[in-house]
């Protein structure tokens, strides 16, 4: 890694206090200008004296020199850390990818809002510095489990840390769902579509929808109907142990989207079947990191 010369700040050569020794870069492939911003922080990461990994289609996108390299599948198992350059859609990618090996990871945000990479490009260096001197908090993020189920077989299966997400596609006509909870009949409903949200995923789809903001330590699953044709159909949230079955009953375009980014076509009489996942996602923030302080500067409360 010595092809990169560490910038000229004295804090650059600390030594690091915790156990990010192998630290990961992983960029969003789409937005060219990121690469000044990838060769900053390995500059530095390489001036603290740890290891550079760079996940290997970003290496090659925005030719990274000097550095190991991973595919995704793998990094996980050679990373003490993962910071991911790019908006609250590449840290969703890297976050469902990651799962199993339970490392811990840092958003930069390149995106447009940034509710999960919440650090930004100009403050990126001083963060990413304080983090690895212990300065940070941990959250624990949970994830969904869901798979279709068609005459008895699994069709179709994904994770989200967002959303799983039932809806129709072109068509203009409502779809009609059946909802059962650990086995319990709950209602049918007509309407748009289904969320089920994570508490992090309350401030993404669901959100728009008109669906709770859930903190995001909550065990708790939110029901967000989409355009509901009874106006009694309301968001509630359950407890995230809850097993979620949902039937379709009718429609002719229908789909299961994963966080947005996967999905499964549905046919009359599939299931839905979606519980959380036993992993979870590890998420570091900056110390004096406010849930709050976030809300109010994303959605412009007062």
């Amino acid at each position: 890694m010595r092809d990169f010369a560490p910038p000229p700040l004295l804090w650059f050569n600390a030594p690091m206090k915790d156990a990010f020794h192998q630290i990961a870069l992983v960029g969003k492939i789409t937005d060219p200008e990121i690469r000044e911003h990838l060769l900053a922080l390995a500059r530095f990461l390489d001036g603290r004296g740890a290891g550079v990994l760079v996940e290997d289609r970003t290496a090659a996108f925005f030719d990274i020199p000097g550095c190991k390299t991973f595919p995704m599948a793998e990094i996980g198992a050679h990373a003490d850390m993962v910071v991911v350059l790019g908006g609250d859609g590449t840290m969703l990618t890297v976050a469902r990818s990651l799962a199993e090996h339970d490392v811990p990871l840092v958003g930069v945000n390149r995106g447009r809002v940034g509710f999960l990479a919440d650090i930004t490009t100009e403050t990126m260096v001083q963060k990413v510095a304080a983090i690895l001197d212990g300065e940070y908090t941990r959250e624990q993020r949970m994830l969904l489990d869901a798979r279709v189920m068609r005459d008895g077989r699994v069709v179709g299966e994904g994770r989200a840390l967002n959303d799983v997400v039932i809806s129709k596609t072109a068509s203009v006509r409502l779809i009609e769902l059946e909802l059962h909870i650990d086995g319990e009949f709950v209602h049918r409903q007509r309407s748009d579509g289904l969320i089920l949200a994570t508490p992090t995923g309350t401030t993404a789809y669901a959100l728009s929808a008109g669906g709770p903001l859930l903190h995001p330590t909550l065990e708790a699953i939110a029901l967000v109907p989409i355009s509901p044709h009874t106006l009694s159909n309301r968001p509630f949230a359950i407890n995230s142990a809850s097993k979620v079955e949902i039937t379709l009953l009718h429609g002719d375009d229908a789909r299961v989207h994963f966080d947005g980014q996967q999905h499964a076509d549905l046919h009359a009489g599939d299931k839905v079947v979606a519980q959380r996942r036993p992993e979870t996602v590890t998420l570091l923030h900056p110390r004096g990191h406010s849930h709050y302080a976030m809300l109010r500067e994303k959605l412009r409360w007062g």
